[in-house]
């Protein structure tokens, strides 16, 4: 048996090799063994240990992280300990920044300077301002903003000093700042309407809804019932612990790069549709159904394998997602203001026989977060394209946690996963007129 360092509770996983016969002792912690321990498991000094294989991290922990938890089973997701149900009644999406960012509420005076010095950055070097510009009329919202957060960390080169706590923190306001002008300019651009600059009298919501929709009115007002509700959807959308753009992120950040460019990493996975389209796949299977009265012959191909069910199941949920009954009671007061978007009718019976099927409940298809937000999004009148960019906005909190951690974290190396060779070896180059006669 090889040495083993004991985890605090004494919990152990002891693994015999049939290759040798030898047993080996792994400490579990955390309900985890070190994959490093793995490696001491060998035939022989002069050969590779074993190591794990789990393409798509399904089962593997990259850290340990103290933002987001989520019990999947149980349907539970939590802001630094903050039940989401809870933030997403009481609090504001800046002050859920701020907690995400910070790992506590802000008291008073934290909040108001925090709201004060996001307020005034979120304009954008002009250069910014031509840089998109220069891009096709139809260019995609998401390269847009792709682009444009990976070019500021050419306008802000202090950026790279990422061990100084007071440069990290100018970075992290400034990226939260000034996405919402970049995504509101990206889907002006498409539209051929000139950018509207940042209103510094109006919230952090009221101002991005202003830069997308201001035409020729001195002040634009927007309806206080849409703009909780998009506070509310940025709240939900703001982290959801170690997914793709998450892991690109920190990814990317482990080689101590700046971070715009870390989260223009992150951006690049949401623009991927297994990422960051899954609402709009629901919008499309929506009006391909049709009609209330075409689901049950749906719901019969969907189990014949002829059709797809979008925006129910998630990867780590296997209960009803908690973000999906929050966006659900959010449909109704902007349906309450936009009028009800017929599709909605159709999504509801979709749902209600969904749940009600023992085809989906034995296999813990629930609705997820996909499934109403695209409603309310087109009922905002945003295009497809942009639901992504909607999506990225408040995400990019989270990202810079998840990144300001993966700085801080004395555990945390540059990313490099090992791999499996399936290629040839040993082979001879052949010369030309071999190879060509």
């Amino acid at each position: 048996m090889t040495d083993a360092t004991p985890s605090a509770d004494g919990q152990t996983l002891t693994v015999r090799d049939d290759r040798t016969g030898k047993e080996y002792v792994l400490p579990i912690v955390d309900g985890t063994i070190r994959a490093s321990d793995l490696g001491k498991i060998r035939v022989s000094d002069d050969e590779p240990g074993i190591a794990s294989y789990d393409p798509g991290f399904t089962n593997t922990a990259s850290t340990r992280s103290a933002v987001t938890f989520i019990d999947g089973e149980k349907g539970i997701l939590e802001y630094r300990g903050y039940p989401i149900e809870q933030l997403a009644e009481k609090s504001s999406f800046l002050e859920v920044a701020y907690l995400l960012i910070h790992g506590d509420l802000p008291s008073k005076e934290q909040y108001d300077s925090w709201v004060h010095d996001i307020t005034f950055h979120t304009f954008v070097h002009e250069n910014i301002k031509s840089l998109m510009q220069g891009f096709r009329y139809d260019a995609h919202p998401m390269g847009m903003l792709l682009s444009a957060v990976g070019g500021l960390s050419t306008f802000y080169p202090e950026a790279r000093n990422i061990h100084d706590a007071e440069t990290r923190h100018l970075q992290i306001v400034r990226m939260i700042a000034k996405m919402p002008t970049l995504g509101a300019w990206s889907f002006r651009h498409a539209q051929g309407k000139p950018y509207v600059y940042p209103d510094n009298d109006l919230s952090y919501a009221e101002n991005f809804l202003a830069m997308l929709f201001k035409m020729s009115e001195t002040t634009y007002e927007a309806d206080p019932r849409l703009v909780k509700a998009l506070e509310v959807l940025f709240i939900l959308h703001a982290d959801h612990e170690q997914n793709c753009s998450t892991n690109a992120v920190r990814s990317v950040g482990s080689s101590q790069v700046d971070p715009y460019s870390a989260v223009s990493a992150g951006i690049g996975a949401l623009y991927g549709p297994l990422h960051g389209g899954a609402n709009e796949a629901v919008l499309k299977m929506l009006r391909r159904i049709g009609d209330v009265s075409n689901v049950p012959a749906f719901i019969e191909g969907v189990k014949a394998g002829d059709e797809r069910l979008m925006g129910f199941g998630h990867r780590v949920y296997k209960n009803y997602d908690p973000r999906a009954t929050i966006i659900k009671k959010a449909t109704d007061d902007v349906f309450e203001v936009t009028g009800v978007n017929p599709l909605l009718k159709i999504a509801v019976e979709l749902e209600k026989i969904a749940l009600e099927d023992e085809y989906f409940v034995k296999r813990k298809l629930y609705p997820n977060v996909d499934f109403y937000s695209g409603l309310i999004y087109e009922a905002l009148q945003f295009p497809p394209e942009m639901f992504t960019v909607l999506f990225a906005i408040p995400r990019t909190a989270g990202w810079l946690a998840q990144w300001l951690e993966l700085v801080n974290d004395p555990e945390q190396k540059i990313a490099r996963p090992k791999q499996i060779y399936t290629g040839e070896r040993g082979l001879v180059f052949p010369s030309s007129s071999e190879r060509w006669g």
